[in-house]
């Protein structure tokens, strides 16, 4: 798994590292944290867990308002207690990890006055492994274990940006398991150059 992940990040920096657009670019750094809302089959056994991530972005005068990113993140999803009842199970939970590529549209600003305030939409794909954790009641006689399962999927993105601060609710896609995530995220640049 160590190695997957290794492999995509070398892949996605070297992707950014290609470019050689205009004269003004910069690289930024946002770390985001949220609530993971289960939906669709998934919502049938899984709970509304948390998570959060960090993404590396990328623009260039030429391209702007157009970011390219890559997102690494991790998010929790306990077992719905309504599941544990009509089922065998004592504990059931999931634990994401995830490496999304994509590509993220800055509208122009709807508030300008008080607060740079800026619609954002954005897509790309997605690449998660999957750790889910069966634990059955004692008189079910069946033996725990742990499943690894890796998916690939998309998602899509709707929020606001004040540029250091983002909100974005996303819907991610992945056959079996989809979820609603809202993140709040802080934009930190690493480098600018004008």
């Amino acid at each position: 798994m160590k190695k997957q992940i290794l492999i995509i990040f070398l892949l996605s920096s070297a992707v950014f590292a290609q470019f050689k657009f205009g004269e003004a670019k910069g690289l930024f750094m946002a770390i985001g944290v949220g609530p993971r809302i289960p939906v669709g089959n998934m919502a049938e056994n899984q709970n509304i867990g948390v998570g959060f991530d960090v993404t590396f972005s990328y623009t260039d005068n030429e391209y702007m308002p157009f970011f390219l990113y890559t997102s690494i993140g991790y998010g929790h999803f306990p077992g719905r207690e309504d599941f544990y009842k009509l089922s065998e199970y004592s504990s059931f939970s999931s634990n994401v990890l995830h490496v999304a590529p994509g590509i993220r549209y800055y509208f122009k600003p709807i508030l300008e006055s008080v607060v740079l305030l800026m619609p954002i939409v954005d897509v790309g794909a997605n690449w998660a492994l999957f750790e889910k954790l069966h634990q059955f009641k004692i008189d079910s006689r069946k033996n725990n274990y742990v499943e690894e399962v890796t998916k690939f999927g998309f998602h899509v993105g709707v929020g606001f940006s004040m540029f250091i601060l983002d909100a974005i609710t996303y819907y991610n896609y992945y056959s079996s398991n989809q979820y609603l995530s809202f993140n709040l995220k802080a934009n930190i640049p690493i480098f600018v150059k004008f």
